[in-house]
């Protein structure tokens, strides 16, 4: 029986899984181009995204926490337009992407880029870390490349297939209500975590990549992990983490890093001999 359902399962998704299957970016120098399941629209995503956004901020200034006018605020503007500014090298399309940087005054160690360039830095991750310039465009890379790759839209299509497939195989199997959750629990682990910590570890090199054409050492990167390993916590570990543990990301860039410093380098090389230009 359960041969048949895994059978059925592949029957039913097989087609869905081809049709949808695409990459949102090209590579650049670290390969970010893995194909992705989307069966959801940009635009779809992109829209939910603009209004949860929206929400976000005006609950921050309601509660008044959205910083606007701050040193802070600049600095993390500046890092962030940089690294916009490189985009292109993944997807074109980005460059003409609405985007919007703001922080908010929060102790939360937290940062993120919605889909369609909606990013928000909470003051508690640049303070808790003590970032640098060049960590804290390690930690905002990462973010953006999350809204470059679609991860949020890859999620989303992952459910629907699970939901569809799920809902024939329930009642073509005759699953009661309660199998049916347990089913609906067990292909999420299935299907969504190892794609998660796929699409973290996309994240980790794309936006070292990112960091680094923009004139950030990308040895940085590494720098935040090990900064957010000693800070530590209660983490799960990593078996039960939609997150690759601190020590495996680490490794993972430490690889990567030869990829990217040679950019890293250019781009310093080319800024001297302009700043150098501009003093004659």
């Amino acid at each position: 029986m359960k041969r048949f359902l895994f059978l059925l399962l592949v029957l039913i998704t097989g087609p869905l899984l081809v049709a949808g299957c695409q990459s949102t970016t090209a590579g650049g120098a670290t390969d970010s181009s893995r194909s992705q399941l989307l069966l959801i629209s940009s635009e779809d995503i992109n829209q939910g995204a603009a209004t949860a956004y929206q929400r976000t901020l005006s609950q921050a200034r309601s509660a008044k926490a959205l910083n606007t006018s701050s040193t802070s605020t600049k600095r993390v503007r500046n890092i962030a337009n940089r690294l916009i500014a490189q985009v292109g090298v993944f997807r074109p399309d980005a460059l003409k992407w609405n985007w919007e940087i703001n922080v908010i005054d929060s102790e939360e160690v937290n940062a993120y880029c919605m889909p369609g360039g909606k990013i928000a830095v909470y003051s508690g991750i640049i303070s808790s870390l003590n970032l640098t310039d060049d960590e804290l465009a390690a930690v905002i890379g990462h973010e953006m490349a999350h809204a470059l790759r679609e991860h949020s839209r890859e999620q989303v299509s992952q459910q629907i297939a699970a939901d569809q497939a799920l809902s024939l195989i329930s009642a073509l199997a005759g699953f009661s209500s309660t199998q049916e959750s347990l089913a609906g629990m067990a292909s999420q682990l299935v299907m969504t975590l190892p794609f998660s910590r796929t699409m973290e570890t996309e994240a980790d090199i794309m936006g070292m990549e990112l960091m680094a054409r923009a004139g950030y050492n990308p040895e940085a990167a590494i720098n935040v992990w090990k900064k957010m390993e000693k800070l530590g916590g209660d983490a799960p570990p990593e078996l039960l983490s939609t997150h690759p543990s601190d020590e495996s990301r680490i490794a993972r860039l430490q690889a990567e890093l030869p990829k990217v410093m040679p950019l890293y380098q250019a781009t310093a090389t080319k800024g001297k001999t302009k700043s150098a230009s501009s003093r004659k």
